[in-house]
């Protein structure tokens, strides 16, 4: 049985990416050259379709493209404790994130404060604007997934099986 390959357009097609921007990942070197078929066009394999969501998850992060080669060229199936500062590097970034959405969630809760004052309520007082806000904060809160736990340095990338937060 013949190893499964995919065009460049399949590839941009399971990763979200544009063809562009994946000829551009192999020009900067973050995935390695594409093999060729004899007419010239591209080959991936289902390894570079991992790479490619996993230069996208790191990308959505907003880790600097330049940053994400020492986590690339990790091995898949190696041990994230042989990597103590790239584990490092992730847990900054997730602290990093959290207070962006931090951030985020106050500039909601504002906005959701002023439409509620636009509304017509049967009662006006402080306290309501307050049991208001909270509620708002119950619905809102989610428990955030660990970069470190989506598991980049599991042997399940050897097998195609990416964690949910990289979907």
């Amino acid at each position: 049985m013949a190893e499964q390959t995919f065009t460049i357009k399949q590839a941009a097609e399971q990763t979200g990416i544009s063809e562009d921007t994946i000829r551009f990942y192999e020009k900067i070197m973050l995935l390695p050259r594409a093999e060729r078929k004899e007419n010239g066009h591209r080959v991936y394999r289902k390894e570079d379709i991992y790479r490619i969501k996993l230069i996208s998850c790191l990308k959505k992060t907003g880790m600097p493209l330049e940053a994400m080669q020492p986590f690339l060229a990790a091995s898949a199936d190696t041990d994230s404790v042989k990597y103590p500062a790239l584990v490092d590097q992730l847990r900054s970034q997730r602290e990093y994130i959290v207070n962006q959405i931090s951030s985020l969630q106050q500039i909601v809760d504002f906005i959701d404060i002023k439409l509620q004052e636009g509304r017509p309520r049967q009662e006006c007082s402080d306290q309501s604007q307050d049991d208001d806000l909270e509620e708002h904060k119950e619905k809102a809160k989610t428990n955030p997934i660990s970069v470190v736990e989506m598991s980049y340095f599991s042997t399940s990338a050897k097998r195609d099986k990416l964690p949910n937060s990289i979907r």
